[in-house]
């Protein structure tokens, strides 16, 4: 007989706080059962498929979204690879194709959970599978998170997105239940940081074209080497405006490290909004106002 278990399906993008609800539920559900839990997840965005060119920027990579899940509950994680074959089941026959599968003694989601073809079945057609197929239905309900402007908003990932499109980090943090983080090599920039005694980290954004980034703007956050180490930093997004660039860049300032870290991965985390980018008059101008943003982030720390 196969290892019972107790099954959640979605895109979990970012696992937030509604993910890692679900996640607890079927642990839970779980432990009552003697059972495992398996995510199943899309990955990648079955927009790729549906709506190529409408794909909504990652908020975690493959190997994040599915450690972060691991972290949250899951004994397995199954990815779903979204081919047209797959998204075109009928709802009835994609639980059908699930169950024979997995064996669920349980199906955990949240109540906006759609399956199946063009989105078709929910939670009353699922309820109805399981009671003639042999499995329970848990629903969860959306998760809130108070956000900084005092608004209780239900945590999705299209919030989240909104957030760091807004500069929000620390509203989007809350929603995740960490800091929103980026991770890349860090390569070789225009180097005029060093020449004005505030040397960069430039992140290859090339490496994370397909990741949500925050909206530009300067931000306090921190700084994780590739030995584990981690400094305080302060995080510039955006096109340099001061020398009229043309390519949107993130670079970071960490503070009381001055090591090479040209080929090294980084991982920056944006924990709060300082300033917008603006254009200054000059070299001069511009030194003085990354050393009052070093300043602040010094002491927010």
């Amino acid at each position: 007989m196969p290892q019972p278990c107790v099954v959640t399906i979605g895109n979990f993008d970012g696992v937030h706080l509604g993910h890692r609800a679900i996640l607890s539920h079927a642990r839970e559900q779980a432990q009552q059962r003697g059972a495992i839990v398996k995510a199943l997840t899309f990955d990648p965005h079955p927009a790729t498929v549906l709506r190529p060119g409408h794909v909504p920027p990652r908020l975690t990579s493959r190997p994040e979204k599915i450690e972060l899940l691991h972290e949250a509950g899951a004994d397995e994680v199954i990815v779903l690879e979204p081919t047209e074959a797959l998204l075109g089941l009928a709802p009835e026959a994609f639980i059908a194709q699930v169950c024979e599968t997995h064996h669920p003694v349980a199906f955990v989601e949240g109540r906006d959970f759609h399956f199946g073809k063009g989105r078709g079945g929910d939670l009353s057609l699922l309820e109805s599978i399981g009671r003639t197929t042999g499995f329970d239905v848990i629903v969860v309900e959306a998760q809130e998170a108070a956000l900084s402007d005092h608004l209780l908003a239900p945590v999705r990932s299209s919030l989240v997105r909104w957030l760091l499109a807004q500069g929000r980090v620390m509203g989007a943090g809350l929603c995740l239940g960490r800091w929103y983080s980026l991770s890349a090599p860090v390569v070789r920039g225009e180097q005029r940081g060093r020449s004005i005694g505030v040397p960069t980290a430039n992140l290859d954004m090339a490496m994370i074209s397909d990741r949500a980034l925050p909206g530009d703007g300067v931000y306090a956050g921190l700084a994780t080497l590739s030995d584990g180490g981690q400094r305080i930093a302060a995080i510039s997004v955006g096109m340099k405006p001061t020398f009229a660039g043309r390519q949107r860049v993130i670079e970071a300032c960490l503070l009381d490290h001055d090591a090479d870290l040209y080929g090294r991965p980084l991982t920056l985390q944006w924990c709060r909004w300082l300033r917008e980018q603006r254009p200054f008059a000059g070299v001069d101008q511009l030194k003085a106002q990354l050393h009052r943003d070093l300043a602040q982030v010094r002491q927010l720390a």
